[in-house]
């Protein structure tokens, strides 16, 4: 054997004649794969100025230098372009996307995934069964701006059987003709907040015991003391979403 079996680094041979240059080989190796950061992730065709010690994830189809070296981590050192094949389990933070990707023997994928953690999302995946039945928890936003008139709906709903934990609000812009405001639904205007502040910087957390809802609903800011003649809220929907298996 005449390479290291996990990262290919060159053994020094019996009575090697010039051994700094094995040696110096391994060196370079290791600095390029430890504490890895790639500048970019999918280009298919090498930069036009490289610096030394630059290293791409390449994409599908590469071509130039790269051709056939698909998911490979290419390595600028010394003037040309070395390949570096990737073994299960080889991380590389992805400087771009700020990213920590990992090798999982077929593709180049995020470590939240790889691992199963949860992420920040306004959409996360929180559980899900092996044939596909999933629970989703959900933060939906939506900025209600030049408020006019007695009342305004949302254009995002709570769907169809969430499990709703509440509507939180922030007034962005001062509230004009109104000297309050309610959150609520129809038939419930207050439920997520009453008379809730027209001032620029007033919020609300309108929680509620955890409720489903069987019909697509819009949220309603309804105006007090007068109809609303300007200013913008934001609104937050803050819900569970089960789903049903798939198979």
């Amino acid at each position: 054997m005449t390479n290291t079996p996990n990262l290919s680094l060159p053994y020094l041979a019996a009575a090697q004649a010039q051994k700094h240059v094995t040696v110096n080989e391994a060196l370079g190796l290791i600095d390029a794969l430890a504490q890895m950061a790639v500048v970019a992730v999918g280009a298919t065709s090498p930069p036009a100025t490289p610096a030394e010690g630059e290293r791409h994830i390449i994409g599908t189809g590469a071509t130039g230098a790269w051709s056939g070296w698909d998911n490979s981590i290419a390595l600028f050192s010394g003037g040309a372009w070395l390949r570096m094949i990737p073994q299960t389990g080889w991380m590389a933070w992805d400087v771009a996307a700020s990213e920590l990707l990992v090798w999982n023997g077929n593709a180049w994928i995020g470590l939240n995934t790889a691992m199963g953690l949860l992420t920040r999302a306004s959409s996360v995946r929180v559980a899900q069964g092996l044939a596909g039945s999933a629970t989703d928890m959900v933060v939906a936003e939506e900025l209600l701006s030049n408020l006019s008139g007695a009342s305004v709906n949302s254009t995002i709903s709570i769907p169809n059987r969430a499990i709703v934990l509440g509507v939180s609000t922030r007034t962005v812009t001062a509230i004009t003709g109104a000297t309050s405001y309610d959150c609520g639904i129809a038939g419930e205007i207050s439920k997520f907040g009453g008379s809730l502040g027209v001032a620029a910087g007033s919020t609300n957390v309108g929680v509620i015991g955890p409720q489903a809802f069987y019909s697509a609903t819009p949220i309603i800011l309804t105006a007090n003391g007068g109809n609303f003649t300007g200013g913008a809220v934001r609104m937050a929907i803050h819900y569970f979403l089960p789903s049903a298996p798939q198979s």
